[in-house]
């Protein structure tokens, strides 16, 4: 399957806000938020939902999910993210990701890779790990 661009999970939107991310994963995420990519309805919950969250990260992931083409779910997102339930008894959030991934034919760039690793057909990048 040809991959169509990458969906960025929870966790690499935080440390990219927050400027955790290593130099060559920084590198690698600028090129792709300077291009198109792809968010979850999920990670949008996730990051805006954190209790404690300041005005300040609030605006900075906002204009992160804005940026982005945000995945809404779908008949066909709903339809896999059941089929990744039964087979991979995967939680749910990361299900709809997977889901919203595969549907779209996109790489997740995220730092938890075992919770998709398992996923048959689903490319993962740890930017960590480049």
């Amino acid at each position: 399957m040809e991959q169509q661009g990458y969906l960025i999970d929870t966790n690499v939107a935080i440390d990219y806000i927050g400027e955790a991310l290593p130099g060559i994963a920084l590198s690698f995420i600028d090129d792709i938020i300077d291009g198109q990519f792809y968010m979850s309805v999920i990670n949008k919950i996730e990051l805006l939902g954190f209790t404690g969250i300041t005005k300040s990260e609030e605006q900075k992931f906002t204009e992160l999910i804005n940026a982005a083409i945000v995945l809404e779910l779908n008949e066909d997102i709903v339809n896999s993210t059941i089929e990744l339930r039964k087979r991979y008894k995967t939680k749910l959030p990361d299900a709809i990701i997977a889901a919203s991934a595969l549907v779209n034919k996109c790489t997740i760039v995220t730092h938890n890779t075992k919770d998709f690793e398992k996923v048959k057909g689903l490319e993962v990048i740890d930017p960590y790990r480049l």
